[in-house]
């Protein structure tokens, strides 16, 4: 009889426990699923339309914003630009060093400064690759650079001359311009040519890059220039504040000479007083260890000034600015 007793009051202990437990896991389920519904319901930040210019043009070409299908697509491009923010961010950061080395070259030509944003629009200001294996900021393929005087071998591509192939450029863009008749024509056949260009305006009997159904790619390619232009020149208005700390600073340089044939890089660059990778980084369109230079050819180099390469030794006062930038 006392051990039933026993049994019995242990069984009644255990399931009180048991009770409690299921009491108590209830109550936390409870609690997650109620936090869980809070959160739910939490609005996520807010995305805001960015705001659309009552007018725009393209070197001194107004587009025309009051067709939809233009406004439309020129939203579609804002859009796309304010909202990649790791590419629109960069882009701005890169401008502060390579606008100052592209705008005396295209203002000398006689080129409309707004062609800087169909760099932009190409590269994204770096010496980028695509697939169809054009170079450098502005994407030449390798017939075309050589057709404006760049050289291009298996040691040395012009193309990633920044100097050298905006001059390039800048030829190029004065023959579309003068074949086509307007400066939006010609930035357009940059990218699709401008044999495919002329036949389309033919085709469809129009005379305007506006008017005309055109691929994909060059279908928006303008937009993108205008977008571009839009943000970079308004940069705050899309919410990119940048201050003059924030940007990539000019890099000093010295130059120095490099002839003769079979040269060793490697060499070269520690005879004078720099490392390989700084001339590659300061010249790119070195593109090996040697130089042949079968044609024994002489060419000018940047390297490090004698100072360094140290932001102590670069940056200016207002590269250290807090200010924010209004314009690129």
């Amino acid at each position: 009889m006392k051990k039933a007793n026993t049994a019995a009051l242990v069984i009644a202990i255990v399931a009180l426990v048991v009770s409690i437990f299921i009491c108590a896991t209830t109550k936390d389920s409870s609690a997650a699923i109620d936090d869980s519904k809070q959160v739910c319901t939490n609005k996520i930040s807010a995305i805001y339309a960015p705001p659309l210019p009552a007018t725009i043009s393209f070197a001194g070409e107004a587009a025309p914003l009051d067709i939809y299908y233009v406004r439309e697509a020129l939203d579609r491009e804002i859009i796309a630009n304010t909202y990649s923010h790791t590419n629109t961010l960069l882009y701005l950061k890169r401008a502060n060093r390579y606008f100052p080395i592209i705008e005396p070259i295209l203002k000398k030509n006689g080129i409309p400064a707004d062609f800087k944003y169909l760099c932009v629009a190409e590269s994204g200001l770096t010496n980028a690759t695509s697939p169809a294996k054009a170079q450098g900021f502005w994407q030449f393929m390798k017939a075309t650079g050589q057709s404006y005087g760049l050289e291009i071998n298996d040691e040395v591509d012009m193309r990633n001359n920044l100097e050298a192939s905006t001059e390039a450029a800048c030829k190029f863009l004065k023959k579309l311009r003068n074949s086509l008749g307007s400066w939006t024509a010609a930035a357009a056949a940059y990218n699709c040519g401008e044999g495919g260009l002329s036949r389309s305006l033919s085709k469809q009997e129009i005379k305007s890059y506006y008017d005309a159904r055109l691929n994909a790619e060059t279908s928006r390619y303008i937009y993108r220039i205008l977008a571009l232009k839009q943000i970079m020149q308004h940069p705050q208005d899309y919410g990119f504040n940048l201050r003059h700390c924030d940007l990539y600073p000019t890099i000093p340089f010295r130059t120095a000479t490099l002839s003769g044939q079979n040269v060793d890089l490697y060499k070269f660059a520690k005879d004078n007083g720099t490392t390989y990778k700084l001339l590659r980084d300061f010249n790119p369109w070195l593109t090996g260890e040697k130089l042949t230079n079968k044609g024994n050819k002489t060419y000018t180099v940047k390297l490090p000034t004698k100072d360094g390469i140290r932001l102590s030794h670069i940056l200016t006062d207002k590269d250290k600015s807090t200010e924010l930038v209004k314009s690129f």
